[in-house]
């Protein structure tokens, strides 16, 4: 097939050898889904409460974070939204994370590589926003089918793991005619009656998977849970959600994208009413975005802090503006608190003197490459990418 799958029966054994050396650092999206929240959802995985999440749906997994959960530099890992395509891989194979294999192909060595033998190599460790493709696709007016997020759909997490780029390099580099691309695979096991195609599959551009590319083993801190991809996930920083495979079974460098619906139709951004194709714009970088935290709902009249969060695809955010009278005026907000980084979000703040009546906040970021939030995005078929300032205002009454 295209997409260039490892060939399971070519693969050779070894080890990955002296570029594995370096000590492991042992602690620190598309699919039908219900308009309707489920009000109870028993048995959610890794603890996960429900009362932290809008549940949209239970099988397979989609959990919207509450807006207030999102106040932080970095984002609790049980406050973490979860996106699944699939029904959830058994617990079970976490039980020995360190013989999960992931099998690597397109490189002069083709083969199996076991956890154990990443947990070996030289980590990495890097702050990277995780959003899904359809965050904010509540508010597009078309009523866009899929998940309807809010903003709940993203959070800033740290990630450790390895480089792609050293697994590659560990195994000889790339091999092949006209490589373009990484193709990652997941572990979830098809349900009865899902054809090949419904696999969990992406093909990134290989040049940015290499770049900056990694397979994460923690998240937090912590091993990765399995509502986030445990034992092992693809990380590529500054992209959505959906190219961040999860339980990750199968790597190739390739030299076409692949095959399955997840590439070939879904999360490819077309006008309303258009049916997908190949050749439409797929969801890879993230665009500049924010919004407010912070205060919600009622405040008493005074001295209050405006607070929220901003982050963009690759470009570091350069500024924040914060309107208290829904547009009509902007103030520079300050960004504060530590900067994790060009693929972490920056929590920003403004001094607000709020005086009694209903006001309506929201902010507007601009990255370094000079793009700005918009005021009302783009519209698209399946409600991708939203980054406009209006829709995801808040109303505050102040008493």
């Amino acid at each position: 097939m295209s997409s260039e799958r490892p060939d399971r029966r070519g693969f050779l054994c070894g080890t990955l050898g002296a570029a594995a050396a370096g000590a492991w650092m042992t602690s620190c999206g598309d699919g039908a889904t219900t308009d309707e929240a489920v009000t109870e959802a028993p048995g959610l995985p890794d603890g996960l409460d429900p009362a932290d999440f809008q549940v949209h749906q239970e099988n397979p997994l989609v959990l919207e974070a509450k807006r207030e959960h999102q106040r932080g530099l970095v984002t609790p890992t049980d406050k973490v939204f979860v996106r699944g395509n699939l029904p959830l891989p058994p617990a079970s194979i976490l039980d020995d994370r360190a013989a999960w294999t992931v099998e690597v192909g397109g490189v002069a060595n083709p083969r199996a590589v076991t956890v154990g033998e990443l947990q070996r190599m030289r980590p990495i460790t890097v702050a990277a926003v995780l959003q899904c493709s359809g965050n904010g696709r509540k508010y597009f007016p078309h009523g866009a089918s899929g998940s309807p997020w809010g903003v709940g759909a993203a959070a800033n997490v740290i990630w450790s793991g390895v480089r792609v780029a050293d697994v590659v390099d560990a195994l000889g580099g790339p091999k092949g005619e006209g490589l373009k691309y990484l193709t990652g695979s997941g572990g979830e096991v098809l349900p009865e009656g899902f054809d090949d195609a419904a696999r969990a599959e992406r093909s990134v551009p290989m040049e940015r998977a290499l770049a900056e590319g990694i397979l994460a083993l923690q998240m937090n801190g912590e091993p990765l849970t399995l509502a986030h991809g445990g034992p092992v996930r693809l990380v590529v920083p500054g992209f959505y959600g959906v190219n961040n495979v999860k339980f990750v079974r199968a790597l190739a460098l390739t030299a076409e994208q692949s095959t399955v619906r997840m590439q070939q139709k879904s999360y490819r951004v077309r006008p309303v009413g258009e049916s997908s194709s190949p050749d439409q714009p797929s969801m890879y970088e993230m665009n500049v975005k924010s919004w407010i935290t912070g205060p919600l709902g009622t405040a008493a009249a005074g001295s209050l802090q405006v607070t929220g969060v901003a982050f963009s695809g690759e470009s570091p955010i350069e500024s924040v503006e914060v309107t208290t009278d829904g547009g009509a005026s902007w103030s520079r907000a300050e960004l504060v608190g530590p900067d994790l980084g060009r693929y972490a979000w920056r929590t920003f703040a403004y001094p607000w003197d709020a005086a009694a009546g209903t006001h309506v906040l929201a902010s507007r970021a601009t990255d370094r490459n000079g793009s700005v939030q918009p005021e009302t995005p783009p519209q698209n078929e399946r409600g991708y990418a939203h980054n406009g300032w209006r829709d995801p205002a808040v109303t505050v009454e102040i008493a």
